[in-house]
């Protein structure tokens, strides 16, 4: 692809972000949301492979329902109430709606078919793309109308995200699927507190965006995309891999990893807020996440193929993004003592 073209999708991503994340009006909203749409689906298909071309209409079809929903829904409420403000949801009928689309372009449960298939057919940074960028808008969208969205659809949604994220990501051997099944259940998690606590959604967020884009830069540098390949990555680089364990570590929310601060925090609350058999049902389902994250790093750790690696000095070519892992492992692994900061500034 140009490199011209290239900057101005990415530039057009960033823009349509910008434009949902400002905006106070719903078809704004919505144009951001289509101009993120519209700019990915190219970066999407420039590999020109069948399993590409799939994900991308797979990926156009399921926005293009998603956001159809939320143009209805805003339109009924404009009806409705007279006003196309986003804080003004206060009809029953198009907030259900608007939670439907907004799980649906989250690929939240039990929404979320299309996107273990759609990641499977993409390029490693597209799936970062994907799993990251794209998701802060339509969160956005959900935490500025968290309290007026109906609690119980989110939380069995919630519930039902965590269940599928951990039970899917049991039998897969590709990892961009793993990656997926991920991303459900850690979705699952934020929309579980975000009509309690808004601010403990956005932090779940945010650690959430540093895992996942540290998982992805590793598995690019290390050209592993299923868990043979993930196998002799001792061999490349040891450092690499030891770091990917405690990555794999955090993700599964583990102490004292910075995965284990948004899952601590949001059963607290929901301890608070007397849901006590909600949080016992939610961290069980958490352990299923946990069990292939450990198959993981037991395949990193404890497996080596008979015979070594056939590419000439791989662990010495030179690869870029060097200076960004790093500083996303550190990130991954040692922000659980900062938790009395991180709370201050929510």
């Amino acid at each position: 692809m140009s490199p011209y073209a290239l900057s101005m999708l990415m530039s057009s991503l960033a823009v349509g972000t910008i434009i949902t994340l400002s905006s106070h009006h719903w078809f704004l909203a919505w144009m951001g949301l289509e101009i993120n749409t519209l700019a990915i689906i190219p970066l999407m298909t420039k590999m020109h492979h069948p399993r590409a071309a799939e994900s991308a209409t797979k990926y156009f079809l399921t926005q293009a329902t998603a956001s159809a929903l939320i143009l209805f829904s805003t339109t009924i409420n404009a009806w409705m109430t007279g006003e196309w403000t986003i804080m003004n949801m206060t009809n029953p009928t198009p907030t259900v709606i608007l939670t439907l689309a907004l799980a649906i372009k989250l690929g939240i449960a039990p929404f979320h078919l299309w996107l273990p298939d759609v990641l499977q057919g993409l390029n490693m940074l597209t799936c970062l793309i994907l799993s990251t960028w794209q998701k802060l808008a339509p969160m956005a969208l959900m935490m500025l109308t968290s309290h007026q969205l109906n609690t119980n659809l989110l939380i069995a949604m919630a519930l039902m995200s965590t269940i599928i994220g951990g039970w899917g990501g049991l039998n897969q051997t590709q990892m961009r699927k793993i990656m997926a099944y991920s991303s459900i259940a850690h979705l699952g998690w934020m929309i579980l507190v975000i009509s309690f606590a808004p601010s403990l959604a956005l932090l779940n967020l945010l650690i959430y965006l540093v895992l996942t884009s540290s998982m992805f830069l590793m598995l690019m540098t290390l050209n592993s995309t299923n868990t043979n390949k993930l196998s002799i990555s001792w061999l490349k680089t040891p450092t690499l891999a030891a770091s990917m364990m405690v990555t794999l570590m955090a993700l599964g929310g583990l102490p004292p990893t910075s995965g284990f601060l948004p899952k601590w925090l949001i059963l607290q609350e929901m301890t608070k807020q007397h849901l006590g058999a909600l949080s016992a049902l939610m961290a069980m389902s958490a352990l299923l996440s946990l069990f292939f994250y450990i198959r993981l790093s037991y395949t990193i750790s404890m497996t080596s193929p008979p015979n070594i690696s056939n590419s000439s000095l791989t662990w010495r070519k030179k690869k870029n993004l060097t200076y960004v892992i790093p500083i996303l492992i550190i990130m991954s692994a040692t922000m659980m003592p900062i938790t009395p900061t991180l709370l201050l500034l929510n």
